[in-house]
């Protein structure tokens, strides 16, 4: 998955009111639960049935690490989903998102300013107007060029324009080589 992408999911998952279950057998369970058979499960991460019933029944505890790291995805992809529906409503509606990013910015803007490529750390709040855009490009499966450019636009606004009070000719943001990405809803 993309650098944006686990961005926003790790800042969703801080809204969790309950952990992630951490035991192969319990994670196993729980996707069990939710799609319905140990046949949907074991189609999903690629295993035999009989190995997701083993789990399921404690026989095989510890799994191999591509098995493990497939199981964590799977069950925090499902977790606590109408906890972050809310959280993401929320910050889409009225709390908007922060940004923490450590990145090459730089602007297009008419002749004779300074316009330079160079790297700033920013925190920045977003309003939930970005904050919505990027949680429902998400959920449409853009990929990371696209949600980087609507932080970008974000970025322009907030940060370069202050809102419309200052730099009105700036024409586009360029933000690239990211070397530190975070978000916080």
């Amino acid at each position: 998955m993309s650098m944006f992408g686990n961005g926003l999911d790790q800042a969703v998952q801080k809204a969790f009111t309950r952990p992630i279950p951490k035991s192969a057998g319990v994670r196993m369970r729980y996707l069990v639960k939710q799609l319905g058979g140990t046949k949907a499960v074991a189609q999903m991460l690629r295993i035999s049935q009989r190995t997701v019933e083993r789990y399921v029944k404690d026989q095989i505890k510890k799994p191999r690490p591509h098995l493990a790291a497939r199981l964590e995805r799977e069950v925090n992809k499902r977790w606590q989903p109408q906890i972050r529906a809310k959280a993401k409503a929320k910050a889409a509606a009225t709390d908007g998102i922060v940004i923490d990013t450590r990145a090459r910015l730089g602007y297009t803007a008419p002749i004779g300013s300074t316009d330079q490529d160079r790297i700033r750390h920013l925190t920045v709040a977003l309003p939930p107007v970005y904050a919505a855009r990027l949680f429902d490009a998400q959920e449409a499966g853009a990929s990371d060029q696209e949600l980087q450019e609507i932080a970008a636009e974000a970025l322009k606004e907030v940060y370069f324009q202050d809102g419309g009070r200052r730099a009105g000719s700036l024409e586009e943001v360029r933000f690239t080589d990211v070397e530190h990405l975070e978000f916080d809803l």
